[in-house]
């Protein structure tokens, strides 16, 4: 992990200079590569590639940058049918969701709502085991493969030595994806560059135990350029359209670290928050603890303002990142932003105060909590408080409020200390 870290923050800050290096060489071996200043330059270059090509089936492997700039409504406006081909990716699509993990995006369906969902979509009824459905889907999808026009996939990192872009998957999906289709098209973030393949090896090692849970992932695919001539397979044009959208904002600021990276998920695997409320909840392309820093930073933290509170500041995401990034860190300096910058109301403030003013007295605490325990399993007759008021108002449209046990934690505590004293 060290040496990941090292090799990240290397790599950013000379990224100018591999960002050119790479470039180069994607058109020295036949490719083309389009520079993206935000998310709309981006989506109009790859619907305008897609019109051009006269593409009216588009098949896309696994890309949270394609989600980040919002690609596939743009090129349904434009008529063009777009067909997730990940597994996860093709569930939520169906089900008309955003992805729930940045590596598992259907985590969050159970094997019932899929057959549910595959069921509703063929008309008839799928099979209830796991092997069914992915039946289902594979035949659904290997269709698609062969009819569409246009191929679109991410990168989980270029090499600027080659111009090559690596893929890393568990389905045979990606290489489909970008050697079927007559145009393959890479959208990438600015910082998914690495020097060599060399420093890639380090990252290939952590990726598929951390990601999946697994010593290697069945595909890890490097395309260098399209298809050469006496060639049997691939694309017979390559184009990489290299995203910025706020990354060179981030750049060479206190939160660039974040910039390196991986996109393991295993800061969602570990953070509470996220294990508790889900992606969904983060109302942002990145949850969990990446997403927490990542989305203010790139949207502008006005946009998610809530996200740097989404979070107990426990460290576990720092403790796992295979980038050594200090998530929890950047969290609560993303908190501190938001007070400097006006943007926390001043209620948040009193509130607190408040907090702390009766925490830090023992026998106000006491007190209050006489008071409020018993009104609060009056209000919970039912077992759970389901529709409250004030405060609890807002907590309760979306969840229970459990019912409070007769004896709080304190009371019950100097009751175990006076027993043990005589």
């Amino acid at each position: 992990l060290d040496e990941i870290a090292r090799m990240r923050a290397a790599t950013l800050a000379h990224l100018d200079r591999y960002v050119e290096q790479f470039a180069r060489n994607v058109e020295a071996v036949g490719g083309h590569v389009f520079f993206a200043a935000d998310a709309a330059e981006a989506r109009r270059h790859v619907v305008g590639l897609a019109e051009r090509r006269g593409a009216r089936l588009v098949v896309k492997s696994k890309s949270m940058v394609t989600e980040e700039i919002g690609l596939n409504p743009a090129l349904e406006a434009a008529g063009v049918g777009v067909v997730e081909t990940d597994l996860g990716e093709f569930i939520v699509q169906l089900a008309h969701e955003r992805p729930f993990h940045i590596v598992a995006p259907a985590i969050h369906k159970s094997l019932e709502q899929i057959r549910a969902l595959f069921s509703k979509v063929a008309g008839h009824d799928v099979g209830g085991d796991a092997e069914a459905m992915t039946r289902y889907a594979r035949g659904v999808l290997r269709e698609k493969f062969f009819a569409a026009d246009m191929g679109i996939s991410g990168a989980n990192f270029g090499v600027a030595a080659t111009g090559s872009v690596v893929l890393v998957t568990n389905e045979g999906n990606g290489r489909m994806v970008t050697t079927l289709p007559r145009t393959h098209v890479v959208v990438m973030g600015a910082e998914r560059l690495v020097p060599t393949f060399a420093d890639l090896e380090a990252i290939l090692k952590v990726l598929p135990r951390v990601g999946a849970g697994e010593r290697m992932t069945t595909y890890v695919t490097a395309i260098t350029g399209p298809r050469r001539e006496g060639e049997l397979d691939g694309p017979e044009e390559l184009h990489v359209v290299i995203v910025d959208n706020g990354r060179s904002r981030i750049l060479g600021s206190r939160y660039e670290q974040v910039l390196s990276c991986i996109r393991c998920g295993a800061c969602l695997d570990v953070c509470p928050v996220y294990r508790k409320i889900g992606g969904h909840a983060y109302d942002a392309v990145y949850s969990g603890p990446i997403g927490a820093v990542l989305s203010p930073l790139l949207d502008g933290l006005a946009c998610h303002l809530e996200l740097p509170f989404a979070s107990s500041l426990c460290g576990a995401c720092t403790e796992v990142c295979s980038a050594r990034i200090p998530l929890a860190e950047l969290i609560r300096e993303l908190r501190e932003d938001a007070v400097e910058q006006g943007l926390v109301a001043p209620s948040w403030g009193a509130g607190f105060a408040g907090f702390a003013a009766i925490a830090t007295r023992p026998r106000l605490w006491g007190a209050l909590e006489a008071l409020a325990l018993p009104l609060l399993r009056l209000m919970s007759a039912g077992g759970a408080l389901l529709r409250g008021r004030g405060p609890l108002g807002a907590w309760t449209r979306d969840r229970e409020f459990p019912r409070p046990e007769r004896r709080s934690f304190r009371a019950l505590w100097r009751r175990a200390v006076s027993r043990l004293d005589r």
